[in-house]
């Protein structure tokens, strides 16, 4: 009796498994056509965006963006420009870093490996503070156009919103791109003073502070935001010429700020090829680690310095 009971107890489980499962497949089938109707749908009317790359590392990148470090990651990409997600630059950073960790320790000595990891995060830092650096000194050239579109748009009697929206469609990257992103937030809603401001957060500089004071008085209280312009245009073709002539007298000193710390790394692995094993038997002691963690301390004192020393705000 107790076996037929688990006999029509176990057929009655398998049974609602098979029904619950062939439902499960059903539901997926269908929501998966409506998804592909809809995109078909969108693709037609020219509301869906072109389709990107595909992403990588989709897991860890979801992962990053819940912590502090993501946020400011996703951040720092977004002010350069760079078409990556966080989840990959991190990704690659560890890659970067493993990597010089297992040349270091392979053609230098063992205790070079945790040194060259530790550069290795440097540098990565440092590529993302050039390629800000590089979009915003791109940006800062295309002000005295961006300037000139702007009065001459709202001269022809057109809203700044509307002078904002037409000057990113003629505009190149970054500018276009970044003006882009102010033209989207004012179509839904968002205040000029917020738009702008978010642009001077995203990409600050003297010049881009300046105009947007200027757009956001112009906006606030009105008054002769064509002629303002005009002079700014004019302010802007200045500045730049000067800034290039500021970054031609200095380019030997940058040069040498970079110089210095490669001849420190290429001194040692001068040293090891002249003598096989003498930086593995000089970091064999105490001593000999404390004297090259003190060297490489005095060469990153020395490029931040010189870095210091040469920059000259215009």
């Amino acid at each position: 009796m107790e076996l037929d009971t688990l006999v029509t107890l176990t057929t009655g489980i398998t049974l609602l498994t098979c029904a619950l499962a062939v439902a499960g497949v059903h539901s997926y089938a269908a929501g998966k056509a409506q998804r592909q109707a809809l995109v078909d749908r969108l693709s037609a009317a020219g509301q869906l965006p072109p389709a990107g790359r595909r992403r990588r590392f989709r897991a860890l990148d979801r992962r990053l963006r819940r912590t502090k470090l993501g946020r400011t990651l996703e951040l720092r990409l977004a002010a350069t420009g760079l078409d990556l997600t966080p989840g990959e630059f991190f990704a690659y950073m560890v890659a970067t870093v493993a990597g010089l960790w297992l040349i270091g320790q392979a053609a230098l000595a063992p205790f070079f490996g945790p040194l060259a990891g530790l550069l290795g995060i440097g540098v990565a830092v440092q590529f993302l503070n050039w390629q800000r650096q590089k979009r915003i000194e791109k940006f800062i050239n295309q002000l005295p156009e961006l300037a000139r579109i702007l009065a001459n748009a709202t001269q022809a009697g057109l809203a700044l919103r509307t002078a904002i929206g037409m000057a990113a469609e003629e505009l190149e990257a970054p500018a276009g791109e970044e003006l882009g992103k102010v033209a989207d937030q004012l179509a839904l809603g968002a205040s000029m003073d917020d738009a702008l401001g978010e642009l001077a957060d995203r990409l600050p500089s003297r010049e881009l502070v300046v105009l947007v004071t200027t757009l956001v008085l112009s906006n606030r209280a009105g008054g002769q935001v064509v002629s303002a312009l005009r002079n700014l245009t004019e302010t802007l073709e200045e500045r730049k010429e000067t800034r290039r002539e500021v970054r031609t007298q200095l380019s030997q000193v940058s040069m040498t700020s970079y110089a210095v710390p490669v001849l420190g790394v290429g001194s040692l692995f001068l040293m090891n090829g002249v003598k096989d094993g003498a930086l593995e038997r000089m970091t064999g002691s105490p001593a000999g680690q404390v004297a090259v963690v003190v060297a490489f301390a005095l060469y990153a004192v020395g490029f931040v310095l010189i870095r210091r020393l040469s920059r000259i705000d215009v």
